[in-house]
């Protein structure tokens, strides 16, 4: 089993950078494939950005509403998933979950994610 927790939302300005943390434990991650994804309220989770522990690259959404503005990154010494938002929207308003799936590929719909944390709120208001 594994054990998801993120930490970080809040509420913050449009232009603003936040940084969102997704701490794992339980069994080891190691060879896991990691996740961001948000969801606002009526829609589906959308998929943000992928990573694997050891990887010092991402795979990110193609969406124009996430494209260059997101950085993923995953320190497996900490077990620690982060996601760097900048330049921050009011439509990146949403609840920020990270998901972890154990054969290390990177899928970019949430059907395929077995484990989920109880996720983040960030909030942009001006």
């Amino acid at each position: 089993q594994v054990e998801l927790v993120e930490t970080g939302g809040g509420l913050v300005q449009p232009g603003d950078s936040l940084s969102l943390s997704c701490a794992a434990s339980g069994r080891s991650v190691s060879s896991y494939a990691m996740a961001w994804f948000r969801q606002t309220p009526g829609k589906e989770r959308e998929f943000v950005a992928g990573i694997r522990w050891r990887s010092s690259s991402g795979y990110y959404s193609d969406s124009d509403s996430v494209k260059d503005r997101f950085t993923i990154s995953a320190d497996i010494t900490k077990n620690t998933l982060y996601l760097r938002i900048h330049t921050l929207r009011r439509n990146d308003t949403a609840v920020y979950y990270c998901a972890a799936r154990g054969d290390g590929v990177i899928h970019t719909r949430e059907k395929f994610y077995p484990y989920w944390g109880p996720g983040t709120q960030v909030t942009v208001f001006s």
